[in-house]
């Protein structure tokens, strides 16, 4: 599969209006503003494919992105949680729309938790590793903003979120900026995605 060739399907607000739920996709999650669009577009080398916002809460919805002609292999792009000025009825639809999908979606292989390597993981951060360990579906750590950081300190904040992550789990820093990751990142989702059904 080529990541560049990727392009959106569709966007739902709903379980019944996602694509069909066959084939394999893997789902990027994480906190308002951690870079899950930012990811994505790295990883495709499609600048403008998952739209990016300096803005928290803009993601609102499930965005579907096909990496093949026939939409059986396909990233989505989750609903930002923990934006807090958002108002709190919307932030329940969110993550009951993120809970259903993850509960529910048989052709999740699987999940790709975007978190702040500056920072420790959050509450929202945690329940998604908790979900990940009870379901065990592979995750992937994908350390944001890892240019930020001198060596030494990535390393720790590296180590730091690996102590947390459930057996399942793997863990890359990674920058949309500077490309750190993007080769790692990449193998770890053509393994998920080229996962028989």
């Amino acid at each position: 599969m080529d990541f560049r060739h990727a392009t959106f399907m569709t966007s739902a607000a709903r379980l019944d209006g996602t694509p069909p739920d066959q084939g394999a996709e893997v789902a990027f999650a994480g906190r308002s503003n951690a870079g899950k669009s930012s990811a994505i577009n790295r990883l495709t080398e499609r600048r403008g494919l998952a739209r990016t916002s300096s803005t928290p809460g803009r993601t609102r919805l499930l965005n579907f992105f096909a990496l093949d002609a026939g939409a059986a292999l396909r990233l989505v792009d989750l609903p930002g949680y923990g934006y807090a000025k958002a108002p709190k009825s919307e932030q329940a639809r969110w993550a009951a729309l993120i809970e259903r999908y993850l509960a529910e979606r048989r052709s999740l292989r699987g999940l790709v938790l975007v978190a702040d390597i500056r920072h420790a993981f959050k509450p929202g951060d945690e329940m998604m590793l908790d979900w990940a360990r009870a379901s065990e579906l592979p995750l992937l750590a994908l350390l944001t903003k890892a240019d930020k950081l001198k060596r030494g300190a990535r390393a720790q904040s590296v180590a730091r979120a690996r102590s947390r992550l459930p057996a399942n789990a793997e863990a890359v820093p990674f920058s949309a900026t500077a490309g750190l990751g993007v080769d790692e990142a990449r193998a770890w989702l053509h393994a998920r995605l080229d996962s028989p059904d």
